[in-house]
C-alpha cells in the first residue's frame, strides 16, 4: 500500500530514518502525517484528502477526535503512534486508532502499510493514550508511590518484580533510565483528560519534571 509522507515537526515515532518513511511515494493516493504538528499539517490539507485510500495522523497522547471531530468526520482518517518509552528507541509496535465512523477499508489499508514495513499493529478505539499508556502509567505511578512510602528500596522493588514476574527490567530502573520527566508529562496529560486518580503523577515524577524545567 503506497502512501505520501508529510512531516511537520519532530516525530516521536520516527526520530531516525526507517523503512516505513523511506518507502513513501509522493504520488500515492494515501497520506501519512508525522511530527509534533502532524495534526496542523493535516488540517491545512484535509479538504483535498477525502477521496484518499487512507490518511494517518501521528498522535501524542491526544485523541484522534481532536483532528477529525467526535461524532462525524472523514471516514478515511486514522491515528497512529509507535510506542516509545521516554528517551528509549521506539518499539516495533504501532497502535492504530479508529473512530466509530472510520471506514474498515481505510483501517485495513493503513494497517497493511505499517505491516509491510515490519511493524506489529494493534487497532484500538479513540481514547487518550491508547492501550499501552492506559495500562502501564497507573502501574508506574503505583511503583513510585510505594517507593515514596518506603515499602522497600528501589533495588529490592525492582528485584522482586523481575524475579517474581519475569520482567527484564524493574519499573524504577526503567523510568530513571528512559527519563522520569517523560513519564510525568504523559501521566499528567492522561490525568487531566480522564480525571482518574491512578494517572495522577507520583511525587517523584513531579520532582523530576520540576528539575527538568529548571535545567537540572
Amino acid at each position: 500500500m503506497a502512501y505520501t509522507l508529510i512531516q511537520n515537526g519532530e516525530s516521536f515515532s520516527f526520530p531516525e530514518p526507517h523503512a516505513f518513511t523511506q518507502a513513501a511515494d509522493p504520488h500515492a493516493n494515501a497520506s501519512v502525517f508525522i511530527g509534533t504538528d502532524a495534526g496542523k499539517a493535516y488540517a491545512a490539507q484535509a479538504a483535498a484528502l477525502t477521496a484518499q485510500t487512507f490518511v494517518a495522523i501521528e498522535l501524542d497522547v491526544e485523541c484522534l477526535g481532536v483532528h477529525t471531530g467526535e461524532d462525524t468526520g472523514p471516514s478515511n482518517v486514522v491515528g497512529f503512534a509507535r510506542f516509545r518509552l521516554g528517551d528509549d528507541a521506539p518499539t516495533n509496535l504501532v497502535e492504530l486508532v479508529k473512530k466509530t465512523f472510520t471506514d474498515p477499508l481505510a483501517v485495513q489499508a493503513a494497517k497493511s502499510a505499517f505491516e509491510a514495513a515490519g511493524f506489529k499493529v494493534a487497532v484500538c478505539n479513540d481514547f487518550p493514550g491508547r492501550i499501552l499508556n492506559r495500562l502501564i502509567r497507573p502501574y508506574y505511578n503505583a511503583a513510585l508511590r510505594r517507593l515514596d512510602e518506603q515499602l522497600a528500596t528501589a533495588d529490592d522493588m525492582d528485584k522482586t518484580l523481575c524475579l517474581g514476574l519475569g520482567y527484564p527490567e524493574g519499573p524504577i530502573t526503567l523510568l530513571n533510565r528512559s527519563g522520569l520527566h517523560h513519564h510525568y508529562r504523559v501521566s499528567k496529560a492522561l490525568y487531566e483528560a480522564l480525571g482518574q486518580e491512578p494517572y495522577a503523577p507520583a511525587r517523584r515524577a513531579q520532582v523530576a519534571w520540576a528539575r527538568r524545567q529548571e535545567g537540572q
